[in-house]
């Protein structure tokens, strides 16, 4: 943590109230079952509840309606959620770190390039021709940004991110190590037995609060734009292909791969290495477990699993008849051959 905060401090930040020792001191994090003296932790998952009786941390964050069953050692603070506000406290830790302004040696910045005030610019970085850099954006080394991007205010790119021509970020969106953002689309025409290039001549456009992470791959549109709505949240190695809307506040796995002028709408949950299939709409709120193969439309809160995806309630009542089959076939097979001793009994 590097700063030292009380128990009082914190309730009074998060809004919480103290139970045990309103001054015992905190100066760093801690995993609850890993828990050390001066270290604050905190309990949102019931599973770790038994950890609580006999951590060392000094200060354990928990839900409101945390009944113990038993002496705690440590000072609770009772939040309304114990991991968002865990959140809140990172956040304010981390924003208390001394932050990085101006522009390192070696890096190259366009003549026609506009930066915000308190940019930070690392070495090797390349920030092409009229391009737009807003206030208090982060701009790690070996980042590239092509000619005529807007980047906003409060954004951080890590090394090695890559920003083609003409694509849009908006403010306060992260985008962590490797991601490319902008690049050409796959899209081919066969024609005589070959494949010839479509060129893309759309853009990328990231608007605000959108976190995207490390080596995803964002590609741009064949015409207008792939568009990542506000507060998206995606994972590592992710695959946006083409002309793809992602609705606000959807957050989505690592792994994932969405196909062409595919449309997800918003406050969707989609868990890891999913596949979409292209040109399908999936509805507000869905919800799609991990592994799953999308071929066409879903509706709106639909909660399904599997390749192809059914519904999950249908696919773990499935899932337990799987094991099965092998003897449900050979009886079959049995019942089949019955039935046939049987007719050539009546026949003759």
């Amino acid at each position: 943590m590097q700063l030292s905060f009380t128990a009082q401090q914190i309730a009074h930040v998060l809004e919480g109230t103290v139970e045990g020792d309103p001054n015992v001191a905190v100066s760093n994090f801690s995993k609850i079952e890993e828990g050390k003296r001066g270290t604050l932790t905190f309990l949102a998952n019931p599973k770790y509840t038994h950890y609580i009786y006999d951590t060392e941390a000094s200060i354990v964050l928990v839900n409101s309606d945390f009944v113990a069953e038993k002496p705690v050692n440590a000072t609770l603070v009772r939040v309304q959620n114990a991991y968002a506000s865990l959140a809140v406290l990172l956040d304010m830790v981390e924003k208390a770190k001394p932050q990085k302004v101006g522009i390192e040696a070696m890096s190259y910045i366009a003549d026609t390039a506009t930066l915000g005030e308190k940019t930070y610019v690392g070495a090797f970085a390349y920030i092409g021709g009229y391009s737009s850099i807003g206030n208090n954006t982060k701009i790690y080394p070996q980042v590239y940004i092509g000619e005529g991007c807007k980047i906003g205010e409060n954004v951080i790119l890590y090394p090695g991110v890559k920003i083609y021509a003409g694509c849009e970020i908006g403010n306060n969106c992260i985008i962590h190590a490797g991601a490319v953002i902008g690049s050409d689309g796959f899209g081919f025409a066969p024609e005589d037995g070959v494949y010839k290039k479509i060129p893309q001549m759309g853009i990328v456009i990231i608007e605000d609060d959108v976190e995207i992470g490390a080596n995803t791959t964002i590609d741009r549109a064949v015409m207008d734009a792939t568009i990542i709505r506000k507060g998206v949240k995606l994972d590592n190695l992710i695959q946006v292909a083409h002309n793809v809307e992602i609705g606000s506040n959807t957050v989505m796995a690592a792994q994932v791969g969405i196909s062409g002028s595919t449309k997800i709408g918003e406050s969707c949950v989609i868990g890891g290495q999913v596949g979409f299939g292209g040109h399908i709409t999936i509805g507000n709120k869905a919800s799609i477990g991990a592994q799953s193969g999308i071929i066409s439309n879903i509706k709106e809160g639909a909660q399904i699993i599997g390749a192809p995806a059914i519904p999950v309630k249908d696919f773990f009542r499935s899932s337990v008849v799987f094991p099965k089959l092998p003897d449900m076939y050979r009886q079959m097979a049995q019942l089949e051959k019955e039935i046939k001793e049987l007719k050539d009994k009546l026949n003759k």
